[in-house]
Order: structure tokens, then sequence, then C-alpha cells
């Protein structure tokens, strides 16, 4: 019966198993960035096309990058160290301006990396240009480079770093010069990091510096073999060394994340922090079989364990208990529980045993002196709210209790349809199962399960922290404009407070009923 309900439920809510919904076909994504309200990032294709989206889960196409630039091309430094393509970009933000490096690749391994500086990533801006400031690094065809897929990292330091490369040579390190975003030093040789790759980026956390690379094959739809590997070093310029100690410039490097399921080839990780715990990943697909075996982009959530990044899984429809990490007990619905199976009354076993004497009562007692034997009964089935509801109120509140497998612990949470959503994911009901008990915020964030309307105040935020558990949020509160977050006051009492990123109290665990 649950399956039927759950069934049910993601039928009347399905969005694309992808984690993203409207136009999302691009290839060689950049780096998500935020600016003025809206979120952006730049594919390779004719001008470098632009995605953007006002929330971070529905996109939609919005021309192309080249089009502010004077003569809608690249300079003809460029074009003359490389070629008239434009491929693979990425992008940041330093001081006031917005660095976008681009591969513009002849015939390859002839490229050039060039640079574009926009005061502004929005098409409505006014005076809405970039200048071409020419090329930051190339490769002439002859060494043993490709100057394509260039990634940018900002340290904390305040310097400025650009990884470049592919399959043609080495992945290569140079540094820029932040207030200009060309190379510091042009006579200084660039560092080689990596090879047998192509897509680098770099990440900085804690001391350590971490090279993310694409391995395999592109460009081939569902036969891709796109692969993402890392390596780690305290010093930027290396050596970097995977979790076994192999240099990635012999080769190494520990997977991150690979194909599986029906999402064929990821590559091209960019960093999307969202603060307060909440750090995710952008990447393409080499092929959604979903969405006919095109190139797509997705976001995920970003785990940290062991000291390395670990690719997390966006949330899907499912039944859930919803744990508080910092108490162990469960959210429940405020209503008279019954046991699983019935009430059942120990027999047979010393007092504590937990001993029950199960199977069909006998006609007499025992034989004098005769042992107790105990017998394993068949299994329990699983409750079902139709045998326990009959006396719910139909609004309740809920609260913070023991796992016991009960009908009013167990949650469905499923996405709904054409309410928008957030970076990576829609928003989500999460309502009894069987049930159209909805979990719902109140007037003071307080909490109740009234019946599914669809209102603000009904929709959840899901995102993933680092270290893997769940902070869940409403979309609004009525009468306020305060962020709230779950939150387990004690061990029985849940509530709605201000997410606090060193508190256990808004961390919750979902996991199987």
């Amino acid at each position: 019966m649950l399956q039927k309900i759950l069934w049910l439920l993601t039928a009347s809510f399905a969005l694309p198993a992808l984690a993203l919904d409207g136009e999302v076909i691009v290839h060689d994504p950049s780096t998500i960035v935020f600016h003025d309200g809206r979120y952006y990032t730049y594919g390779t294709g004719a001008g470098l096309p632009i995605l953007t989206s006002e929330d971070g889960w529905t996109w939609k196409r919005a021309g192309s990058l080249m089009s502010a630039v004077p003569g809608g091309k690249a300079g003809p430094e460029v074009l003359a160290k490389g070629g008239n393509n434009t491929w693979a970009p990425d992008v940041i933000k330093v001081g006031d301006q917005f660095f976008v490096y681009y591969s513009a690749p002849g015939t390859q391994p002839k490229s050039a990396i060039g640079l574009l500086v926009c005061p502004s990533l929005s098409p409505e801006a006014p005076g809405y240009k970039c200048e071409d400031r020419g090329p930051v690094v190339w490769s002439d065809g002859v060494e043993d480079s490709n100057a394509i897929d260039p990634g940018v990292l900002l340290d904390p330091d305040g310097r400025l770093w650009l990884v470049y490369g592919s399959y043609f040579g080495y992945i290569r390190l140079v540094e820029l010069d932040p207030k200009t975003g060309l190379r510091r030093d042009p006579n200084r040789k660039p560092v080689n990091v990596a090879i047998n790759s192509e897509a680098a980026i770099l990440l900085h956390r804690e001391g350590w510096y971490y090279l993310l690379v694409t391995h395999g094959s592109c460009c081939q739809g569902a036969n891709s073999t796109y692969n993402i590997r890392m390596g780690r070093s305290r010093k930027v310029t290396g050596p970097y060394l995977d979790n076994m100690g192999v240099d990635m410039i012999e080769g190494g490097g520990k997977l991150f994340a690979a194909s599986r399921g029906r999402h064929i080839g990821p590559g091209h990780f960019g960093l999307l922090d969202l603060g307060d715990g909440v750090q995710k990943f952008s990447l393409h697909y080499e092929a959604d079989l979903d969405r006919g075996g095109v190139s797509v982009l997705d976001i995920r959530p970003l785990l940290w364990r062991d000291g390395w990044p670990v690719a997390g899984d966006n949330l899907v429809a499912g039944a859930y208990s919803i744990e508080s990490a910092r108490t162990g007990t469960v959210l429940e619905l405020a209503v008279q529980g019954s046991p699983v199976g019935g009430f059942r009354q120990r027999r047979g076993g010393p007092p504590g045993s937990g001993i029950v004497a199960s199977g069909p009562p006998t006609s007499g007692p025992p034989p004098e002196g005769a042992p107790f034997v105990p017998q394993i009964g068949p299994p329990i089935a699983d409750q079902e709210p139709a045998q326990v509801a009959a006396n719910w109120p139909t609004v309740t509140g809920v609260r913070l209790a023991p796992a016991m497998l009960q009908a009013q612990q167990k949650w469905i949470i499923a996405p709904v349809a054409g309410v928008g959503g957030y970076p990576g994911a829609p928003y989500f009901r999460i309502t009894v199962a069987g049930t159209e008990r909805s979990l719902t915020a109140t007037q003071g964030g307080e909490l109740e399960a009234s019946s599914f309307t669809g209102a603000p105040e009904q929709l959840w935020r899901i995102d993933q922290l680092v270290d893997g558990t769940y902070r869940i949020s409403p979309k609004s509160v009525p009468d306020s404009t305060a962020t709230w977050a779950l939150s387990a006051v004690g061990s029985s009492t849940p509530t709605l407070s201000k997410f606090d990123p060193a508190s256990d109290r808004q961390r919750w665990l979902l996991g199987a009923p």
C-alpha cells in the first residue's frame, strides 16, 4: 500500500529526473556566479551561450556573451594565437568586475585563452558591454600543451591563479594579476601539475589546494567516458597527490564523480558556495538519457569527508524518517501512537529478557516441569495509516519522539511542480504517508500538520550541508521576512529558528522509515 501511495504522490508532482528545470542544454559550463539577483553560467558554443536563472532551479538561455564585445567576436590577437572558436569558459568576480576566461582553439593543439572583463553580467544593465583584453596564455601546436579549458581561483591571500590544458599535453598553472586578469609575469615558465586530463579547476579549503580534473573522453554522447578526479597539495604549485599518494603529473587522481544511472559522463566541476555550511557544485553530463541523450547542466551537493570533497546526490522523492542529528528523536504527528504489530505481552522469560511466547495459545498449562520454548513469529507488516488514523484530528501539531516505525513517523517528501526552487533543487512538500497532512510553518515560527494547499508555508527547501546532514527550511513563514530553519529545541519539541551553522539543532538526518 505504501508503495502505491508513494507512486501516486510522485506521479502527481512529477519533475524531470535531473535536478534542474527549464533550458539546461549546455556543454562545458563555467563556474556558476550570482549577480544582481540572478545566477549565470556560460558554455561552449557560438559566442559563449548564456544560461541564467533567478532561483538556481529553472534556467533559460539568454543570448551569448560575445554580443557584449565590440565586433561580437574575439579580438585579432586572440584569433592570431588561437582560432575563431569559443569553448569552455570560466568566470570569477574580482573586486567590482568579472573576469571571463574562454578557450579560442584553432587546429588543436594550437589555441589561446582569451579574457573578457565585464563590469556587469546582466544584459539589461545600462551600458552593458565587456572589454576584450586579449590572450592570456596560448599554445603553438608544437609544444606539449593545449591552451583550452581555463579554471580560475582567487586564493585566501588574494593571489589569482589559472589552470588550463587538455589531453594534448600537461595541465598547467600560471599566476595572474588580480588587477588586470592577465599574466603577472609572462616570462615565468608555467608549472605543470597534471597530465592525461582536461577541464581543470582549483579549490582551497583549510590549508589545502585541491586540483579537480576531468578524465576520459568527451563529445560522444552516451558513449562518452568523462569522469572527475582530484588530488591535493599544501602548495598551489603542487605536487598534487591523490589519496594513494600518486602524483597527478604521473597519472594519479582520486575519483570524485563518474557515470551513474541515466546520467553519463560528468565533467567540468564548478564550486557554488551558498554559505552557512551549504556548498554545491555545477557540472555537465555528456548525456542525460531522460532528455534524449543531450549534454545538460546539473547542480549537486558538495560534501567533505576526511579532508576530501565528496560528490553528494540530490534528494529524490520517497518515504523518509526525519531524525534530529542532535537528539536522535524523529519528527512525528502529535497523535496517540499504536505499537507496530499491536500490543504484546511478555510471557515465559525472566524479567527484562524480552522473550515473548508467540503462536496460538495452548489448551491448558504445560506439564509440570516442562521448559518454556519461545517461538519466532512471522514478520510484522509495516503499520499503515488506515489502521491507526481514524481518531487523528484534522489539524495537528508535530513533535519529536523515539523512532518506532509508527505511521505518524513516516513522511513522503516529494517535489512540487510550478513553484520554483533554489540552486539545484525544487521546493518539496513533506506529508505524512497515506494522508494529506503536510508539514506547515505557522505564524510565529511554529509548526503544524494540515491539508496540503500549496501555500508557501507548506513548501520546503532541503539543503544538504557539507557534513551530510540536512537543513530544512520553509519557503516563507506567515507575516515574517526572516529566514527560518527546522530546529530541535529539545528531545521532544521542534520549532523554527534562525539557522546557526555552529549548532546541531538545525541538522537533520533523512533515512528509511
